[in-house]
């Protein structure tokens, strides 16, 4: 559920949306990591001014955790 969100929301987001990959690593029972992978050229869209996209993100995401009760922590990298 949250993969499909965040690979949808950020191609509305981005120049080049076929490049955008999710990876999700359950760290523990409680807690996942996600990394978005995106062009290079695309990582400050996702980013933001002040880091306030990817905080927004960060935001809908938490509101995950009522419904699956998992804490999630949001990276952005550049796709190889």
């Amino acid at each position: 559920m949250v993969d499909a969100f965040l690979r949808s929301y950020t191609q509305l987001l981005v120049e080049h949306p076929e490049d955008i990959s999710i990876e999700i690593k359950e760290m523990d029972e409680n807690f996942d990591e996600i990394t978005i992978f995106a062009n290079s050229e695309d990582i400050g869209k996702l980013i933001g001014k002040q880091g306030r996209m990817i905080n927004s993100i960060k935001t809908v995401i938490s509101g995950c955790k009522a419904k699956g009760g998992k804490n999630y922590r949001v990276n952005v990298k550049p796709a190889d």
